[in-house]
């Protein structure tokens, strides 16, 4: 292919996929285009790699999207160039022959015009009916990450500290029947404070790079905590690449904290989530990064040892990278259903 233009494919594949039934919307066109802004997609390998990420899910759909993929490439190699037409060659008049009157003649339209190839708005989803064909077995597989916000609010319901905090209305009944057996009489019942979920977490997530993929996901992971679970206190900061000094209060990057003010609000019980790819999307192995993060995580040791790591890259992309040497200090977990069970249990003191 003489003009490698990766959005064009993505868009071409896009389409392709909308029309076999992928549930597909402008957010992971978006998302899609911004990984590709973000440097994933330099050549087809990469581009196809970042795409099936993330498009595509299971079984049935890899089959699916390789097809389409196929289809999106011949149709970028294929499609026509605009060319220059050729100036018009005007002939001077013959003497010898009289000359005739010039007439322009319309050309007639053609009866089917080709379809527009400019780009038109899409639908938030594609619709579903009985024109959009869709296999049945895929019907079930219907997510856009490993990890649904449905099961993240269900997730978080393990996550607990409970005290005997609350309103004190329960009714202690072993209390009260002692009480009674004790005095030989009945005078009043005995109640109790209620269990109340004291759980306190920090979520640390890293922003832009090679984590700009990840960031809806991210977005689920915070808001389920935040809205859909019985923790008390949630706190979220976001970091690039490193947890240095400072930290920051937004996804934004703009809005710094230094972290010693964090770490002062945080307590041997603090629950400590850390979600980053450490350098295992793209396969780099920095001793600097290494370094660095291991001093982060050594400074935040001193106030809590709940730490685990969601990592979103899957384990075998971790050797080799820098994500493999940060796994022998703590414990990391690919992002997926058991390993967001297995950090939870990390976080409430449980050894993997």
């Amino acid at each position: 292919m003489s003009d490698f233009e990766p959005k064009a494919i993505a868009q071409n594949l896009f389409n392709n996929l909308r029309v076999k039934g992928f549930d597909l919307g402008v957010g992971e066109l978006l998302a899609a285009l911004q990984a590709i802004d973000g440097g994933f997609g330099n050549d087809l390998t990469e581009l196809e790699s970042t795409l099936r990420l993330l498009w595509s899910h299971t079984a049935v759909e890899y089959g699916q999207f390789q097809l389409s993929w196929a289809d999106a490439i011949a149709r970028q190699a294929v499609e026509p160039k605009p060319k220059a037409f050729p100036k018009e060659v005007t002939k001077e008049p013959d003497d010898r022959q009289p000359s005739k009157p010039f007439t322009q003649t319309k050309p007639k339209e053609p009866d089917n015009p080709p379809p527009s190839s400019q780009l038109e708005p899409l639908p938030v989803r594609a619709p579903r009916n009985e024109f959009t064909p869709i296999e049945s077995e895929n019907m079930a597989f219907q997510t856009s990450f490993p990890l649904t916000r449905r099961y993240m609010a269900y997730a978080w319901r393990s996550l607990r500290q409970p005290v005997a905090d609350g309103k004190q209305d329960v009714l202690d009944v072993a209390t009260t029947v002692s009480k009674v057996a004790n005095q030989g009489f009945f005078l009043s019942p005995v109640y109790k404070r209620r269990i109340v979920n004291r759980a306190h977490l920090v979520l640390l997530i890293d922003r832009k790079g090679s984590m700009s993929p990840f960031h809806r996901f991210a977005k689920d992971l915070v808001d389920s905590a935040q809205t859909e679970s019985k923790i008390q206190t949630v706190d979220v900061y976001y970091f690039h690449n490193i947890p240095a000094t400072s930290i920051y209060r937004d996804p934004f990057l703009t809005e710094p904290i230094a972290l010693n003010e964090a770490i002062d609000a945080w307590d041997s019980d603090t629950k400590i989530l850390i979600v980053s790819d450490a350098g295992a999307a793209r396969g780099l192995r920095l001793m600097e990064r290494i370094q660095s993060t291991i001093e982060f995580l050594l400074t935040i040791k001193q106030a809590t040892n709940l730490i685990a790591w969601l990592n979103p890259m899957p384990q075998e992309r971790w050797v080799g990278s820098s994500a493999k040497i940060i796994a022998n200090v703590l414990p990391m977990l690919p992002m997926d259903r058991d390993g967001l069970c297995r950090a939870i249990e990390v976080l409430q003191g449980k050894v993997l």
